[in-house]
């Protein structure tokens, strides 16, 4: 299966473009030392790094947002977080040279995240090789974050492409729903995080994909 049409590329950020967990569970694990609890290993976090805060919290300090604690707890996590992001955070393997093979197709490509811009737009600007997005677009970019479509329909907006002539690659259930719900193609990428039941089966997306290189077999290259 190849698509003909496809005039750009958006990823989610976390567990599609970079992996981001090491960074997401420390700042958790610092939480933990403060209450003189001991660390929890990375696999512990891992599979819920596509929920943030939230997640990490959940994990961390087993706190839901209807906790009396949460709120708290979640503005110091983020106070931690925003010091330590971009200590351990790294592009998965093989997505610089998946972008750089978008690139010198002059296919434009861009970050559609869940992640506010207070921590995408410096993240997108210092980890190689997000400074050479053509957009990138935060959790509070606009009035709505994704599964809504709205976050898409303002990267197609601002790439001047039709959503249908766009692809979405994501990890999470949410990704696939706000792509398709946007009108675009959607892949899910199968090597991030996956939410914690890994039903990637029911979400729908048009493809999957277990390495970033793959993304290349559904497009009609020269």
């Amino acid at each position: 299966m190849r698509w003909r049409d496809v005039r750009a590329v958006l990823f989610d950020l976390d567990g599609t473009l970079l992996d981001s967990a090491p960074d997401l569970g420390h700042a958790a694990n610092v939480l933990r030392e403060r209450r003189g609890l001991a660390p929890l290993p990375l696999e512990a976090y891992r599979p819920h790094a596509s929920s943030g805060a939230r997640g990490m919290l959940a994990v961390g300090l087993g706190l839901g947002p209807g906790d009396a604690e949460f709120e708290p707890a979640k503005a110091e996590y983020l106070q931690v977080y925003e010091q330590v992001m971009l200590q351990r955070t790294a592009p998965f393997d093989g997505v610089l040279e998946l972008t750089q093979r978008l690139q010198a197709l002059a296919l434009p490509w861009g970050v559609v995240t869940n992640k506010i811009e207070r921590f995408a737009l410096p993240i997108a600007a210092r980890v190689h090789p997000l400074p050479a997005a053509a957009v990138v677009i935060g959790g509070d970019t606009t009035p709505h974050a994704k599964p809504h479509p709205a976050p898409l329909h303002e990267a197609a907006r601002r790439l001047g492409v039709a959503p249908a002539h766009c692809i979405y690659v994501g990890d999470d259930e949410r990704d696939i729903v706000a792509g398709r719900a946007a009108g675009m193609r959607t892949v899910a990428a199968c090597y991030g995080y996956l939410g914690q039941d890994n039903a990637v089966a029911r979400w729908g997306a048009d493809a999957h994909i277990d390495h970033p290189l793959e993304l290349l077999n559904f497009l009609d290259l020269p």
